[in-house]
């Protein structure tokens, strides 16, 4: 055989394992941001299956580019335990005291890192188009290729089976949308709609997100600004504490009914 089918089985191969392996999961998320990147490594360490379905070709969310371009970021002190356990580095502001500065870069890169050698699997390029719902309960995910979505190509997906699934897409709540529109379910939310998300307010938004991660339905969960679009907490901007909190979170909540 050729030096190039050579490589080009290895390729094959080699994904053809990773995917057959990941279409049973106990843990299927669906974006690959901070809190979900966070939340992926910690139910790696603890021993679950899980895997991080991202529609772009980087996972990392609106992590990389900072704020408006400036590609440094802020994180909290109640934060710091999260980046260290990734490796990542972090800066004091000294006109601001409990708040840090870190690359953003060296920020999606290092928790990219961490969360793919804690055992968690990240699947790129691959859109969610449907959830797979049954007797009751969100039971997993429907996937196609990004480019086979953006172009409209007439072409069946795959399903994933999973325990538990985690809506990671950040402000539009994409996963959640889906349940209710497509599965009319009722969320645990005051309408048992998603509410929306409101305008910036930094502090209030940063604590809300924290405190809005939670499981809204048999089965689903959310974490990050999705979870703060579903329970209509307010925007934060170019802050990760609450991000990486909310991560953190959701993966012991996860992790306690996978009971581990």
């Amino acid at each position: 055989m050729s030096s190039e089918n050579l490589i080009s089985s290895a390729i094959v191969r080699k994904f053809a394992d990773k995917l057959l392996d990941g279409l049973k999961l106990d843990v299927a998320i669906v974006g690959g941001g901070p809190s979900a990147l966070v939340a992926a490594r910690d139910l790696a360490v603890k021993g679950l299956k899980v895997a991080i379905f991202e529609r772009k070709l980087a996972p990392g969310g609106g992590t990389w580019g900072g704020g408006m371009l400036f590609n440094e970021v802020v994180v909290q002190d109640a934060a710091l335990p999260v980046l260290d356990d990734f490796g990542i580095r972090h800066e004091s502001i000294t006109d601001a005291p409990g708040y840090h500065t870190l690359d953003s870069v060296e920020m999606a890169s290092g928790l990219i890192f961490g969360a793919l050698q804690a055992g968690a699997k990240i699947f790129n390029s691959v859109s969610v188009e449907d959830i797979v719902f049954k007797a009751g309960k969100v039971n997993g995910l429907v996937i196609n290729w990004t480019p086979v979505e953006r172009l409209g190509m007439h072409v069946d997906p795959l399903t994933v089976i999973a325990e538990c699934v985690l809506d990671g897409t950040g402000h539009p709540s994409e996963i959640i949308r889906l349940a209710t529109d497509k599965a009319k379910i009722k969320l645990d939310t005051p309408t048992g709609n998603i509410l929306g998300e409101k305008p910036m307010w930094v502090d209030n938004g940063e604590a809300s997100t924290v405190e809005n991660t939670r499981e809204y339905f048999p089965g689903l969960f959310a974490c990050g600004m999705s979870a703060n679009n579903v329970m209509g907490g307010y925007r934060m901007g170019p802050v990760f504490g609450g991000m990486l909190l909310s991560g953190r979170k959701i993966a012991g909540i996860i992790a306690g009914r996978c009971g581990k």
